[in-house]
């Protein structure tokens, strides 16, 4: 992809007004335009051409060796470089050591292959350079991204021509916002819970205003809590800290037989809070539609039926199985989902948009309100600026992609996107349980799952092992599957990610597993058989007989 039509010998550049403004305002050099165009197709085309044909996730180089290259701490005084010379750069020296998450071969992470068109969507939104906190600075924008907002509440609550004919241009009223990602989406949402909870009332002006202290004394408690599942994502222990009640104050649940919040478990928490010498109030319990490590959905429903019973904010971190809704086929996987007070859903998962999007929805319009700030040169009491009830400050409109994207694939499309990852992972689940050397440890409910590694010979003497031989050899079988995940990882074919189940109160019993993630639309069987056919090989070379 180099140009090596390139002179090798340039003249030095210098930094002056004259060439600050062509920087800015037109190509660098006069009849420049065709080369840069040329450039533009390289990113364009050439880059998606490039990481189609390495199919691999990197090339096999160890960072430590890459970081030798990028040790130069110094700004030089002048240019270094033509803007042509730059994308030769990006496209020669750093593409190829990036990670291709486009590769099929990638199924580990929860960021994969984008559809083609969200490259042009992208380049589109950074040219406009709109700044969608304000409406001075986003005008249309502001409106497509209320519009879009209004779109997914739909998706999600489906409350009626009626309710969204009146909310959908409301400048009184947010049905969500867009964030930087999850973690924001979630920190908002806590943060609405957290000031309705400990809102205005007679002479106390709120928590926003006062502070948590003087909050606890107005409304006579000591703490305040989150219950969440033990397989929440790490953004809710954030959320104890910024928030002010202290991250030991998110309380985790332990998990039923499936990999959900057990319901025994949480009614026993709640009698104790109730009984606590500690008078404590409940900000919220979180639900997930798709946990991160097992792809796991807590009974909503269920969970919705207490939070309504104790007049307890109902929140459910969809960040990644959300759009399941786009599926006719496994929308009912997320029933429940419509009756959460807020949700949390992440464009840049399986909506395939870049990095980086996140929204929050509300399913009360006014209850935002609770987090609403002004600035006099900004956000002005009496405005429509989106800014005013968000977390975030100036960022991009990319709601545009969001609205693009809805247009061209439609309902339809994304669904069937959801169905190929659901149901490849289902056969991945049938072929490990088919193999004698793997053990499938969370089959999939959404297109996420783990397993492990555990050679046949192993199997056996841990079946027929006392206790304590059981521990050793659990040991043994973690280190396995740890070495394979690091290997297979460095080798850059392919790549599947690892984490750690935990066991209830049994942390000697934690195992390492595998973890895969089928978001890609082109992984297929015949790769996946690949993979697995790769960390047997991994085993066999590295461990023996062990």
């Amino acid at each position: 992809m180099t140009d090596h039509s390139l002179p090798q010998k340039r003249q030095a550049l210098i930094a002056d007004w004259d060439r600050l403004i062509r920087t800015f305002n037109m190509p660098e050099i006069d009849g420049a335009e065709p080369r840069l165009t040329k450039y533009m197709n390289q990113i364009l085309f050439g880059l998606n051409d490039f990481l189609q044909r390495h199919v691999g996730i990197t090339e096999e180089v160890r960072l430590k060796t890459l970081s030798t290259e990028f040790s130069d701490s110094l700004i030089h005084q002048n240019p270094e470089k033509k803007l042509a010379d730059v994308l030769t750069d990006l496209i020669d020296h750093i593409a190829p050591h990036a990670v291709n998450v486009s590769s099929p071969y990638f199924v580990g992470h929860m960021t994969s292959a984008i559809p083609f068109f969200m490259v042009h969507l992208k380049t589109i939104v950074a040219a406009l350079n709109q700044n969608v906190v304000k409406l001075e600075t986003s005008k249309v924008c502001s409106l497509v991204e209320k519009q879009v907002l209004a779109k997914i509440h739909r998706l999600i609550y489906d409350k009626g021509q009626q309710f969204y004919d009146y909310h959908i241009q409301n400048a009184q009223t947010t049905l969500g916002c867009f964030v930087e990602d999850g973690t924001l989406a979630n920190l908002t949402a806590m943060w609405v819970a957290r000031n309705s909870l400990f809102g205005p009332k007679e002479r106390f002006t709120g928590i926003e205003s006062e502070g948590i202290a003087a909050a606890y004394q107005f409304y006579d408690v000591d703490r305040s809590v989150i219950i969440v599942s033990r397989l929440a994502h790490y953004s809710l222990k954030k959320a104890g800290g910024i928030l002010g009640i202290g991250n030991d104050n998110i309380i985790s649940i332990n998990l039923d037989d499936h990999n959900r919040m057990d319901l025994n478990c949480l009614k026993r928490t709640l009698r104790q809070l109730d009984s606590n010498s500690k008078k404590t109030k409940i900000i919220a319990i979180v639900g997930i539609a798709g946990t991160t490590e097992t792809g796991t959905i807590d009974p909503l429903t269920d969970l919705a039926q207490i939070c309504a019973e104790r007049q307890i904010h109902f929140h459910v971190d969809a960040a990644w199985g959300g759009p399941t809704l786009m599926s006719a086929r496994y929308r009912s996987l997320l029933k429940g989902i419509e009756l959460a007070d807020s949700v949390t859903i992440d464009g840049h998962k399986q909506f395939y948009m870049p990095m980086t999007c996140g929204m929050v929805y509300f399913k009360n319009p006014s209850q935002p309100d609770a987090i609403a700030y002004h600035a006099n040169y900004v956000n002005r009491v009496g405005s429509v600026d989106l800014g005013i009830k968000s977390l975030s400050g100036s960022r991009e409109a990319n709601s545009l992609i969001l609205n693009s994207a809805l247009k061209i694939m439609g309902i339809r499309g994304y669904g069937l996107l959801i169905e190929h990852g659901i149901e490849t992972a289902r056969q991945l689940a049938a072929e490990i349980d088919r193999r004698e050397n793997f053990e499938l440890t969370t089959p999939p409910e959404l297109n996420i799952l783990t397993y492990r590694i555990v050679p046949v010979h192993i199997r056996r003497q841990f079946d027929s092992a006392d206790m304590a031989t059981k521990k050793n050899i659990n040991i043994k079988l973690n280190k396995i599957n740890r070495a394979i995940q690091i290997i297979q990882r460095e080798t850059g074919n392919s790549f599947v990610s690892r984490t750690t189940l935990i066991q209830n109160n049994n942390p000697e019993q934690n195992i390492v597993v595998l973890r895969c993630v089928i978001m890609n639309p082109m992984v297929s069987m015949k790769i996946l058989n690949e993979i697995l056919d790769e960390q047997e090989k991994i085993y066999r070379n590295t461990f023996g007989t062990w």
